[in-house]
């Protein structure tokens, strides 16, 4: 701990924060002082370190290649003083942060925050909308939402919803429709993010595999549901995604088959983080409206 004597912690801040985010500007941004600022503070660092971290070039400062054990030691360093503030900040049981998915968020959750203020009205809620599984031990995420197989490492997960999925278009799609068969004469909308093909269903409908015609390819599900919202073919939904669109009529499942497709959602959080007061009152609450968005779901 001697050498730390030595160096100004401010100065290891700048440092650490100009290699991750790649330039003086976003680190005078994130430490809320000025570029010149964060520069003296980087020429000062390297003054009392005795070596260079950084070539400087017309492109601005690029990290030396011989400092790439400095710079993984600073980030674990800062990383690590996080989540110590994190720990010892006082539990706030009104505030709660929620890492979803943006289409979870969007297509099932927000439409819904209604009801959770007005049984938890003392909640104040902050949606952290990522696909990513962020390290819940060091952010300030209190419980996230996943889909999965559950068996992310380092993290604790619940099993939430059992994912099924089940062809959705627009109602004129649909008319006519009586037999699995018949849904093959429709243009199929794919996405091309899914964690599962058409043939889950197919297999589950007593359908050859791969007997489909594709329309359209989209690299996100709201996509597809929006496209077979326009009419422009069937898709293969899942319960919290198609819930409202069927509630409201805009979609119908023209063939009321559904297959597991082995996956589902999950709630996940930090194994050492606390659960509160306020995280049991959320799992709730989401349990109770998810039975009741259920509940509509014309799947027989």
């Amino acid at each position: 701990m001697k050498a730390l004597n030595r160096i100004h912690l401010n100065g290891l801040r700048a440092v650490e924060s100009v290699h991750r985010l790649g330039s003086l500007q976003a680190a005078a941004s994130e430490l809320g002082v000025t570029v010149g600022a964060v520069s003296q503070q980087v020429i000062r660092t390297e003054a009392q370190l005795g070596r260079p971290l950084f070539s400087r070039t017309a492109k601005g400062l690029v990290p030396l290649s011989d400092a790439a054990p400095v710079f993984a030691a600073l980030a674990a360093g800062f990383e690590s003083l996080n989540r110590g503030v994190i720990l010892a900040e006082p539990a706030d049981d009104t505030r709660l942060t929620v890492s979803v998915a943006p289409v979870f968020a969007a297509r099932w959750l927000v439409p819904r925050l209604d009801s959770l203020a007005a049984r938890h009205p003392e909640i104040t809620l902050r949606i952290d909308a990522t696909t990513a599984l962020l390290d819940l031990d060091t952010s300030d995420v209190d419980i996230g939402i996943r889909v999965g197989r559950g068996d992310w490492p380092g993290v604790v997960s619940e099993l939430l919803l059992p994912q099924k999925v089940f062809p959705v278009c627009a109602p004129a799609l649909a008319t006519g429709m009586r037999t699995p068969a018949d849904l093959l004469s429709l243009p199929v909308l794919i996405d091309g993010q899914a964690m599962f093909s058409w043939d889950v269903w197919l297999k589950a409908a007593g359908l050859q595999a791969g007997c489909i015609r594709p329309r359209h390819v989209f690299n996100e599900a709201s996509l597809c549901l929006d496209a077979a919202i326009a009419g422009q073919g069937v898709f293969l939904g899942w319960q919290t995604l198609a819930a409202d669109a069927l509630a409201a009529g805009r979609l119908v499942v023209p063939v009321p088959i559904a297959a597991a497709t082995g996956f589902g959602h999950f709630f996940v959080r930090a194994p050492g983080r606390r659960e509160t007061r306020t995280v049991r009152a959320f799992k709730i609450w989401l349990r109770d409206a998810l039975a009741e968005s259920l509940t509509a779901l014309p799947l027989g």
